[in-house]
């Protein structure tokens, strides 16, 4: 894609007339004012950059259209956007009374907590997701008071001018059992030494049919 970006995209543009063009990974937002540039030409255009590619439109409806995560609102004077949430979601995040690093648990929380404080939303809009998060965490047995993360995420300060150049980290991984693993790895952390965790209970591990002992009975 990047490269048909780099050799066709600046002509197509110029030739349909686009306002914006914005794309992550496979999914592209495409800008234009329908008076003067036919979507369709556009994607006829598209579909014969590569033989392996098949692009597909979908056009905004009742004045507004979903981009990743967002829904872009169109008004006569403005664009506004609010999170959009699939059809198909569901509020199951690990549950607070499972064998996982608290890490593990709280990065649901963090994501849903940073992603509400990024967007520019409407008032009501923030109110209506912040509930959403709480209705997350009461139904997977989260306490009230982690309804706020404790480390929330800010915007680094340092320049890249200000990062060590050649700064280098040792690493030790560890598979959580419970709290034991904790005390242990603070002591690791204490020495300077990155901790990352892991469980068992991989996709792999499970999948995998462990061959039995034979019964000592028969």
């Amino acid at each position: 894609m990047q490269n048909l970006e780099n050799t066709h995209l600046a002509q197509i543009s110029n030739k349909h007339n686009i306002t914006a063009y914005f794309r992550y990974v496979d999914d592209i937002l495409v800008i234009y004012d329908s008076r003067h540039t036919d979507i369709k030409n556009i994607q006829d255009d598209f579909n014969t950059l590569h033989p392996n590619m098949k692009f597909t439109a979908e056009l905004e409806s009742n004045n507004q259209i979903n981009f990743l995560d967002i829904t872009i609102h169109k008004t006569p004077t403005k664009w506004t956007t609010s999170i959009y949430i699939k059809p198909t979601f569901t509020d199951s995040i690990i549950p607070y009374t499972s064998n996982h690093p608290p890490q593990h648990k709280h990065a649901t929380i963090r994501y849903l907590h940073n992603r509400l404080n990024t967007y520019h939303l409407q008032h009501n809009e923030y109110i209506e997701k912040l509930d959403t998060i709480h209705d997350i965490m009461r139904n997977n047995g989260f306490p009230t008071h982690a309804y706020t993360p404790r480390n929330p995420r800010r915007p680094s300060t340092t320049t890249p001018s200000q990062k060590p150049g050649n700064t280098t980290h040792k690493w030790a991984p560890f598979t959580y059992i419970g709290r034991e693993t904790t005390y242990i790895t603070n002591i690791f952390k204490k020495a300077g030494i990155r901790i990352t965790l892991c469980t068992n209970n991989t996709l792999q591990n499970l999948l995998i049919q462990k061959p039995q002992p034979p019964d000592k009975y028969t």
